[in-house]
């Protein structure tokens, strides 16, 4: 089956994928990643960048960087592992980055020298940059604040937009969800995190909530008509609107992952840890771990926050007794088909197809079994016409004898 006819079925509801019937699997799924990335930030910590933990950098340009720079540098430094706080990357072709702890003005001279003399350029070419604590306590202060800031911003306006707080409240909850699984993943993997890191969390945030809102506008929309007609019930009107965006989710989710996959396959590659990398780092995990929860989480989270209320309570019991007078239908038509019974037939000849959630199917007359046709409840051949009888025509007078 192709992918655009798989897409077109989960529209129509011909094919349905039980999210919200099976969400138990995804609240345990979600659950354990959760807990895994919370021991992770407990045992590891996050490994901040030097603009978060302050310290001294040096930067060393070359036209040749040796294959062993990172040796050489702590060999300069004498540093022999990176217990003693010193960290040393490649960034791009020529420019070999060396960080440690705070050093003073004579040290950092010092390191200045040496560096040049072991990757043999003019001490020119060594720079040196000092970062404090207070502006590294500065920077976290205000990247947490910009956090809080964006989370409560972004409640009110769900809130508001949606007029229910709990849409607003899971699709929070999936947000804290992509973010702690996100963090969790840079404390297991040691990526550094720096400014470009959090803008990163940010956009990845956004994105998450784009994609929640888009599939929270369906749910709207399928569970207005529900309360409407009471044929469906909340949780599978909510369910029908999670397959009519699925599709929608994927697309969007791999035209997003395509070209960041790219920077970071060129920056790793050819650029190193930069602020490009950076970026393209957590916007790749943080895309996918917010499709993830806008597809399998955010929706069932709703379903289980409104399964009390009085409104949704009413209309599962309407939705269920709306079920048997199909059923009832169903199966009067199916007996009318075979000569057993009488054909329950709507004025414009059409029935509610219990099968395909609301889809209408011929019955009465126009309807047709395999053997036979019913025509006011009578059973006739199966090549019989619906109308009246073809009666044989009649010669103009003038033929008449």
């Amino acid at each position: 089956m192709k992918f655009s006819d798989l897409g077109n079925d989960l529209y129509t509801g011909k094919q349905s994928i039980p999210v919200v019937r099976r969400r138990a699997r995804f609240y345990l799924v979600s659950l354990i990643l959760m807990a895994i990335a919370v021991s992770g930030l407990a045992i590891n910590k996050l490994n901040l960048g030097l603009e978060f933990s302050g310290g001294s950098e040096f930067r060393v340009t070359s036209t040749s960087v040796p294959s062993d720079y990172e040796a050489t540098a702590r060999e300069a430094l004498g540093a022999a592992d990176d217990s003693q706080g010193v960290r040393v990357s490649k960034l791009g072709a020529g420019t070999v980055r060396v960080q440690t702890e705070r050093l003073d003005d004579a040290e950092s001279a010092r390191v200045r020298t040496e560096l040049a003399e072991s990757f043999s350029v003019p001490e020119e070419n060594v720079s040196a940059t000092f970062i404090g604590p207070s502006w590294g306590d500065s920077v976290t202060k205000q990247a947490l604040r910009a956090l809080v800031i964006f989370i409560v911003l972004v409640a009110a306006v769900l809130a508001i937009y949606f007029r229910n707080w709990k849409m607003a409240l899971a699709a929070l909850i999936a947000l804290v969800h992509d973010l702690v699984i996100t963090v969790g993943i840079y404390s297991f993997s040691k990526f550094e995190v720096s400014p470009a890191t959090m803008i990163g969390f940010l956009t990845v945030l956004g994105y998450s909530i784009y994609d929640t809102v888009v599939v929270f506008d369906k749910v709207r929309e399928n569970t207005n008509e529900a309360f409407a007609n009471g044929r469906m019930s909340f949780a599978k009107a909510a369910n029908l609107a999670v397959n009519q965006t699925l599709v929608r989710s994927i697309n969007t989710t791999v035209i997003g992952i395509l070209p960041i996959l790219a920077v970071l396959v060129v920056g790793a590659i050819f650029l190193g840890p930069g602020t490009l990398l950076d970026l393209a780092l957590v916007l790749f995990i943080g895309i996918l771990v917010g499709a993830y929860s806008s597809i399998f989480l955010a929706t069932p989270l709703l379903v289980s926050l409104r399964a009390k209320d009085a409104a949704v309570v009413e209309l599962d019991k309407r939705s269920a007794r709306s079920q048997v007078k199909r059923d009832k239908e169903s199966r009067a038509t199916a007996g009318a088909g075979t000569g057993t019974g009488a054909t329950a037939v709507d004025p414009d000849g059409l029935v509610e197809d219990p099968e395909r959630d609301g889809v209408l199917a011929a019955s009465g007359p126009m309807a047709r079994s395999e053997d036979s046709a019913t025509i006011t409840g009578r059973q006739v051949h199966k090549y019989a016409q619906a109308g009246p009888r073809n009666q044989p025509k009649r010669p103009p007078k003038s033929r008449r004898k």
